[in-house]
């Protein structure tokens, strides 16, 4: 109840004069509810932490729905200009704060959204939020994200879930005993075409997949080798070493923050990591894959202890399990392509915008474009033939919504953490393959690189001294 009570004068449930002269208090739902309970009349209320070019994107889509209330953000940079990145515009934790409070105010002049450098401060200040939703990059997912599930808090994490498999893991162990809503950012799991490509997998509409190839020209951020030797001064209004967070500390550089952080290992996962999650997701739900039994990077710019290169190639394999048989997955991006299925009609397009994924049958292929996206058989007239398959799956009402209603009390999200993670998982072997510059052999069970031990850090995480995930 403490941890509620601020709502209470907030939302003035009953004034003082009303209660005395009905002679009755009227108790709100969420405090006969206990902890983690959101009644369904209630808003859910929402910190974000994170408040570059996705935190604002989330926080734009919370807007759509009334039930949701951002009341808090954090992040160590007050602003920075995006406009030279595919977001656009300028973001940051000053910025969004802005942002936010324009919108509740058109309903509440007096809104305020209190914002923090530190996203522990607001944990221990915000007594009152319901959720947090993590929008850092990926070297804070697990550490946000598990600071927020020990306090009880439902968590929405962007993708990947981790910054590495054993952080995938952790998470996952820490979100089923906290008992709370997860949802990880990766959309494409709420389109339609994710819940028609399963259904046309089961339905057997191509036979048995063996085969899938999937791909982003997404990649390279970063060039060069090593990491940079000039050390410029930190911007003003930027706490450096707020945003290194769990990581150890290096001198600031522009090629890390605020946006090329992806290109480098200490901070993200490349473009397997950001991309495949997306285009791969409805091979891994159509397949139900658990764990792989090797991965390769069959191809790479170049193997580098700072820098993650383009033009990857990575394969995964997978034995026979229940009623499907072995499947081998295909990885591309930087500019790789798969080979063009012969059945393709001449001058259409494989995939969309740069991304897709086919999966191959013994009696056809599924094409489908980026993020989920238009599944369909080809050439158009085998699909025209099918038709559609039987409705199996619920649909999503999307991928915000889900989660939202997930915290009041409904089904869970279609990409909670326990799915979340197996998917960040599986993706996040192929960065292991690559730095590993071998194939390697996966015991998935005991978390081990079997044939080359030498492998086995690239698993696991580096933390800054003081930093523990087990503990934050």
């Amino acid at each position: 109840m403490s941890s509620r009570s601020s709502r209470l004068s907030r939302r003035q449930f009953l004034s003082s004069a009303a209660g005395a002269a009905a002679g009755f208090t009227i108790v709100p739902r969420f405090v006969l509810g206990g902890p983690k309970f959101v009644a369904p009349s209630e808003k859910v209320y929402i910190a974000i932490v994170g408040c570059g070019g996705q935190g604002r994107t989330n926080a734009r889509g919370l807007f759509a729905h009334d039930d949701a209330q951002i009341v808090a953000v954090a992040d160590p940079m007050d602003q920075d200009d995006y406009s030279r990145f595919y977001y656009g515009g300028v973001a940051g934790r000053l910025p969004v704060k802005a942002e936010v409070e324009k919108h509740y105010r058109q309903q509440n002049p007096a809104f305020q959204c209190n914002d923090y450098l530190d996203f522990r401060e607001l944990l221990d200040k915000e007594k009152g939020i319901d959720a947090v939703l993590c929008a850092t990059p990926d070297h804070a997912h697990a550490y946000v994200s598990v600071a927020a599930l020990h306090r009880g808090k439902h968590v929405y994490c962007e993708k990947p879930l981790t910054l590495n498999v054993h952080e995938a893991r952790v998470v996952a162990k820490i979100a089923a005993e906290a008992g709370v809503a997860t949802q990880m950012g990766n959309q494409g799991r709420s389109d339609e075409g994710n819940r028609l490509t399963c259904e046309m997998v089961w339905d057997g509409a191509i036979g048995k997949v063996g085969e899938v190839h999937a791909w982003s020209s997404a990649g390279g951020w970063s060039r060069g080798r090593g990491r940079p030797t000039d050390t410029p001064p930190v911007p003003a209004g930027f706490d450096w070493k707020l945003w290194l967070g769990p990581k150890p500390d290096r001198p600031y550089h522009p090629a890390y923050a605020p946006y090329n952080w992806r290109g480098w290992w200490a901070f993200g996962t490349g473009a397997v990591g950001d991309m495949s999650v997306h285009n791969l997701d409805p091979a891994f739900a159509a397949l139900k894959l658990g764990h792989p039994i090797s991965v390769e990077a069959v191809k790479t710019d170049f193997v580098d202890a700072e820098v993650i290169g383009g033009n990857n190639h990575v394969v995964w394999e997978f034995g026979a399990e229940g009623d499907r048989g072995p499947v081998t997955i295909h990885w591309y991006d930087g500019g790789l392509m798969p080979p063009r299925p012969a059945e393709l009609e001449e001058g259409r397009q494989m995939g969309g915008g740069g991304n897709g994924v086919l999966l191959i049958g013994e009696k056809g292929t599924i094409m489908g474009g980026g993020w989920s996206q238009s599944p369909r058989i080809i050439p158009e007239s085998k699909m025209r033939d099918y038709g559609r398959p039987p409705r199996v799956l619920p649909r999503s009402k999307g991928h915000h919504r889900d989660w939202l209603d997930a915290c009041k009390g409904g089904p869970k999200a279609c990409s909670d953490f326990s799915y979340g993670a197996r998917l960040t998982e599986f993706v996040l072997l192929g960065d292991v393959a690559i730095r590993a510059g071998k194939k390697i052999l996966w015991d998935g069970p005991n978390m081990k690189v079997t044939n080359a031990p030498e492998a086995q850090k690239f698993v696991e995480a580096e933390y800054r001294n003081g930093f523990d995930l087990t503990k934050v």
